[in-house]
């Protein structure tokens, strides 16, 4: 997993609540168990019309989004089923961190585990970052993970909260496996010594 400490770049304003995961990647997407080729498919209902054409009105559609790293939601994003293609998806297509007045659970520790950061503020400072998401690429925020601020292009700080355990996991580029694989001496040793107190099964 990738390391989350500082993002600079583009945000996509994607105004609307209650973004559930269908509406993130579309259930007849969930046939693979790969996390790569997902991005296409993301928000694939709203981007694209019948006919495979893209709606020219959709956010990630318009030029100045296109390669959004950050994207900025409604309240209670990614909601409904707990499909962890969802944070695949969005990671496919490119974008690290989502801003949002508030996520379900499930959709939020998926993120944390494959290197998304979601960043919960109140909905005032949402409404403050849609207004200035509007200036497209001329408006760039940074995400500073280590010191826990969103830096809005005049320079202001939104501090935010994070877990320190997702916090470190993040930084770190750790997910459940690197997590495991910090305590390789100590599984080794475990492994080495079984033999000594593991009864034996016959015939085993």
């Amino acid at each position: 997993m990738d390391k989350f400490n500082v993002l600079t770049g583009v945000a996509a304003p994607l105004n609307m609540a209650n973004v559930d995961t269908d509406k993130i990647i579309p259930a007849r997407f969930l046939k693979t168990i790969k996390r790569t080729g997902l991005g296409k498919d993301l928000f694939s209902n709203l981007r694209y019309n019948d006919d495979g054409s893209e709606k020219p009105d959709f956010v990630l559609n318009q030029p100045k989004y296109r390669k959004a790293e950050i994207l900025l939601a409604g309240e209670n994003f990614g909601c409904g089923s707990s499909r962890e293609h969802a944070p695949w998806a969005l990671l496919d297509f490119g974008i690290r961190c989502v801003i949002a007045p508030s996520f379900a659970d499930i959709f939020h520790g998926n993120c944390f585990k494959n290197g998304i950061l979601p960043v919960v503020l109140p909905a005032d400072a949402c409404e403050q970052l849609m207004a200035d998401a509007e200036l497209g690429t001329n408006a760039r925020l940074t995400v500073d993970l280590e010191r826990q601020v969103v830096v809005r292009p005049d320079g202001q700080e939104i501090h935010f909260e994070v877990d320190a355990f997702r916090k470190h996991c993040l930084l770190n580029g750790l997910d459940d496996i690197g997590l495991t694989l910090e305590h390789v001496a100590a599984i080794d040793t475990y492994e080495k010594n079984e033999p000594a107190w593991m009864p034996v099964i016959a015939g085993v």
